[in-house]
């Protein structure tokens, strides 16, 4: 079957897809910029890219006519447009168009429980795309996830900053509500084996675990999992504006995101519309074992992809792309060049293993009061981290750098700022050969906007004198064997 996948490089999307091309099926992904996805060996040949965005109508036009199956796994909550529901109804309106001009049988859904009165915005906007897409001429197949547990995904990587970080956590209410959780596996299950099953045409299923807990008995099991001994005090007085900053300083987690999570939960998300599990049927995974199932992967450097890596808008911030070329007029630029004499692969392994849990290299303390600052001026901050700690694919996010260009071959790694700044920041690290001896070149740029800009880049240009050239000779001699460097 000929499948059109929009959110290909989403959470789900990414791992979705080698799923429905092993199982033979001719994938074609809906993307705004194919050389965000890196596919593994084998698989580039057997996918089609159609370059568009569902914001433009006109881009459209020329959608594959003879698709069997499309998979609508597209949302806006981490999107930096004020109004989501707005952007969400847009998108999912010029899907429905572009989709009736094709011979599409069946569309897929991937939704949220939503059967509580009273939804929060997010789930009312999900709700409203669900309604959009039953006027397609295709049938309907809407699959209702509660909070998906996998490796990477947004509920698991922010219960695990909560769990990790507090030994006592103060809570608001919101945690005694209950939810039925899924692992990411049986969600991609139920994804994959729906394809143009008529029993599945126009309806409804809610999908969820075999566990129904509060998010507090959710909490404390994680932490069982852990091994950690965690204490949770609830208190009524904490407002979801409070409970939002909250969220928003101790997690990863952009404080947009943590409102709409926030009022999310103070709905229920309990399987009601049933009949899936005789549709497809399969053995479902206590939340407990996809909790070990999650760390089991992060334990193998397998994370398929992370919600922290899906761009959700076709605003500045998501056509990154379009910053590969690295400006030179008007720009800010400190750039330094150092010899080794070690192996160039060596190298190049401290380059892909920067951020995340390895640091910056030298005066990692500045780099972390950097992340705090921006995270109180509603930035991202250092706590996103990275997807795996050795390898970086375009797309990435790496603490609060995105990854532009990762490209190992080539030894060069470019990286675009996404923290608050008046301006806009580049950071490149490239291997060069000069005189017949390679060098690691280093190169900040920094994109002034206005006079605040350059009073900005001169206020910390004494910081960077330091960190940039201790940043530099501790990745050509770091030892990861070790943890030594090999010379100053």
């Amino acid at each position: 079957m000929k499948i059109l996948l929009t959110g290909a490089n989403g959470y789900i999307g990414r791992r979705l897809l080698p799923v429905l091309i092993r199982q033979g099926h001719h994938v074609v992904c809906l993307v705004r910029d194919k050389r965000r996805i890196e596919l593994e060996e084998g698989l580039v040949e057997k996918v089609e890219f159609y370059e568009a965005d569902l914001v433009n109508q006109e881009l459209l036009k020329d959608l594959p006519q003879d698709i069997d199956v499309a998979y609508y796994l597209l949302h806006s909550l981490g999107s930096s447009s004020n109004d989501f529901h707005e952007l969400e109804q847009k998108i999912s309106m010029n899907f429905v168009e572009a989709i009736d001009r094709t011979n599409c049988q069946q569309i897929v859904y991937l939704s949220g429980i939503s059967n509580d009165e009273g939804l929060s915005k997010h789930l009312s906007s999900r709700k409203n795309v669900e309604d959009i897409l039953t006027k397609a001429k295709a049938p309907l197949t809407t699959l209702r996830a509660a909070i998906i547990i996998g490796s990477g995904g947004a509920s698991f990587e922010i219960i695990r900053d909560l769990v990790e970080k507090l030994p006592i956590m103060v809570a608001p209410k919101w945690l005694k509500t209950k939810c039925q959780p899924i692992a990411i596996r049986n969600v991609v299950q139920y994804l994959s084996d729906v394809l143009v099953k008529e029993e599945t045409y126009n309806r409804i299923f809610d999908i969820g675990g075999p566990d129904i807990l509060t998010y507090k008995e959710m909490l404390l099991t994680f932490a069982k999992v852990r091994r950690l001994k965690r204490i949770i005090i609830t208190l009524p007085v904490l407002t979801p504006r409070l409970s939002s900053y909250w969220l928003h300083f101790v997690t990863s987690t952009s404080y947009k995101i943590a409102r709409s999570l926030v009022d999310s939960m103070r709905n229920e998300v309990i399987v009601k519309h049933t009949g899936i599990e005789d549709i497809v049927p399969q053995q479902l995974i206590s939340y407990e074992d996809a909790v070990k199932l999650a760390f089991d992967k992060i334990a193998q450097n397998e994370v398929v992809s992370s919600w922290k890596d899906a761009l959700v808008s076709s605003q500045i911030n998501a056509d990154l792309m379009d910053y590969i070329q690295v400006p030179v007029h008007g720009c800010l630029v400190d750039q330094r060049i150092m010899d080794f004499d070690r192996p160039r692969e060596e190298v190049l392994n401290n380059i892909w293993s920067i951020g995340g849990d390895r640091g910056w290299y030298y005066w990692d303390f500045l780099w972390k009061i950097r992340g705090i600052i921006d995270k109180a001026v509603g930035g991202v901050g250092l706590r996103r981290g990275r997807r795996s700690p050795s390898q970086l694919v375009a797309g990435d996010s790496l603490d609060f750098w995105r990854v532009l260009v990762a490209d190992k071959k080539e030894g060069r790694l470019l990286l675009y700022a996404e923290m608050k700044l008046p301006g806009e920041a580049w950071l490149e690290f490239r291997l060069v050969e000069e005189d017949g001896q390679i060098k690691l070149k280093q190169t900040a740029t920094f994109r002034p906007h206005g006079l605040l800009g350059r009073l900005y880049w001169y206020s910390v240009y004494v910081f960077h004198e330091f960190i940039f050239k201790g940043m530099l000779s501790r990745i050509v001699s770091y030892n990861a064997s070790n943890k030594k460097e090999l010379a100053e």
